[in-house]
């Protein structure tokens, strides 16, 4: 079986369930807001909804990772910015894609408390190894050792 579905991940099983739900979801959504404020109004929240995202994606996706630079240049480990730059663009997408659910998915996650405890979860549940090699892989210049020739330094001059 898929690391998926093995038992104790529940996580991923929610996850793939949520994937599943998420087209009914929507269109419960569309139902219940339409059946509210009518047709039109419900697809141009959508439409609005999208250029929100476009715009917070613009905006905070600049300035977070502006942040990050910053973070660099003081010589410190990015970890928290590269984790809500990918959340800000999470939100972004989850804004252009056409739905409620994912409409209010995404503006949540653009709520920095809420991305905050998001980061602090994954980061008590992912472990992060470094890895380093010294292997080249066929990616160094080839050798040529038949043609060499060795000269001394009086024996060498420049053109």
């Amino acid at each position: 079986m898929t690391q998926c579905f093995r038992k104790g991940n529940a996580v991923g099983r929610l996850l793939f369930l949520l994937f599943l739900a998420m087209p009914l979801i929507e269109i419960a959504c569309f139902i219940v807001i339409g059946n509210a404020i009518g047709l039109w109004p419900t697809l141009l929240g959508v439409l609005v909804m999208a250029a929100a995202g476009v715009l917070l994606l613009r905006h905070q996706g600049i300035s977070v990772v502006n942040q990050m630079r910053d973070t660099l240049g003081r010589g410190q480990l990015p970890a928290r910015s590269l984790a809500d730059t990918m959340m800000v663009g999470l939100a972004a997408i989850l804004l252009i894609v056409p739905g409620y659910f994912t409409g209010l998915l995404g503006l949540l996650l653009l709520i920095p408390p809420l991305r905050g405890a998001l980061y602090a979860w994954l980061r008590s549940r992912v472990q992060v190894v470094a890895t380093t090699t010294s292997a080249s892989y066929g990616y160094a210049p080839p050798r040529v050792e038949d043609e060499t020739i060795e000269l001394d330094s009086d024996e060498w001059r420049p053109r």
